[in-house]
């Protein structure tokens, strides 16, 4: 059972994601923007990070950096829209492991996370 971090700045999207890994994983801790994620990874040093791109205050990208150059075993999977392709490719070579696409389906996010695991 993996402890996750939930970063999105949508509180409805952070509570579906919860109820998707619910029985399966922990979530540990949620953050509502990128600034709020690197202090939250900081503290709960969680195995895996589920990860927004746009955010307010700093972007799900550049918290990612941080996130890395902190700890570069961090485990981040990002969940974005489709409409953010090249931001998602931004991601993978930034350090993402993996990512899901807005909107999916709980069994390709209990899958992403057990690549991860």
């Amino acid at each position: 059972m993996a402890r996750l971090l939930i970063v999105d700045d949508a509180a409805f999207m952070r509570r579906m994601l919860a109820d998707m890994v619910e029985g399966h994983h922990e979530v540990c801790g949620e953050a509502s923007n990128g600034l709020e994620a690197i202090e939250k990874y900081k503290e709960l040093l969680p195995d895996i990070v589920t990860m927004d791109i746009t955010m307010p205050h700093m972007h799900g990208i550049e918290a990612m950096r941080e996130i890395l150059d902190y700890d570069g075993n961090a485990k981040v999977l990002i969940c974005s829209a489709i409409g953010h392709k090249q931001k998602v490719l931004e991601a993978m070579k930034t350090g993402a492991r993996d990512f899901v696409v807005k909107p999916f389906q709980r069994e390709q996010l209990l899958d992403a996370i057990a690549r991860l695991v």
